[in-house]
């Protein structure tokens, strides 16, 4: 996102399907490392505040996900490498 993107949001998350969340979510996080290393302090902001809604919005419809043994606090101290 640009500076001049900034003040625009885009669509709000409740109001995307389960294939535009997934695809916006998949567009956000590959574009965080960039605007975290080369954006603007706004244009970081802004992205830091879609992504967060992108993703309680999946939280929300997905509460019940399987979560990884080993993404967990006790799965990732039993791990041995």
């Amino acid at each position: 996102m640009s500076d001049a993107g900034a003040g625009h949001r885009g669509v709000e998350p409740a109001d995307l399907d389960d294939q535009q969340l997934m695809r916006e979510l998949e567009t956000i996080h590959r574009t965080r490392h960039d605007t975290l290393l080369h954006g603007s302090q706004n244009a970081l902001v802004a992205h830091s505040i879609r992504m967060t809604e992108l993703e309680a919005e999946y939280l929300k419809r997905h509460a019940n996900r399987p979560v990884a043994s080993g993404r967990t606090r006790h799965g990732a101290r039993a791990r041995t490498d």
